[in-house]
């Protein structure tokens, strides 16, 4: 079956802060399997939105401190 994409609440460009600690789930070699990237409360800029392929669920790629970038889901985060 195949889900309905679901629209993005978000745009590029938007500042947004975490609703939660954000930890590596493998997707960054660099630094420690399950090491916090980003606290909550977090300031970044949405620099990309994307779909799960999977979900056909919005995830935005957010920018923090000009050299992280995370994928977040809607629930992750809000905007300011």
């Amino acid at each position: 079956m195949m889900l309905e994409p679901r629209l993005p609440k978000y745009d590029w460009g938007m500042k947004v802060k975490t609703l939660i600690d954000l930890y590596n789930d493998g997707s960054y070699p660099d630094m420690p399997e399950e090491g916090l990237l980003v606290g909550v409360g977090t300031v970044g800029e949405i620099v990309q939105v994307g779909q799960h392929t999977d979900t056909n669920t919005p995830i935005y790629l957010i920018e923090f401190n000009e050299r992280l970038v995370v994928g977040c889901l809607e629930e992750e985060i809000q905007p300011l």
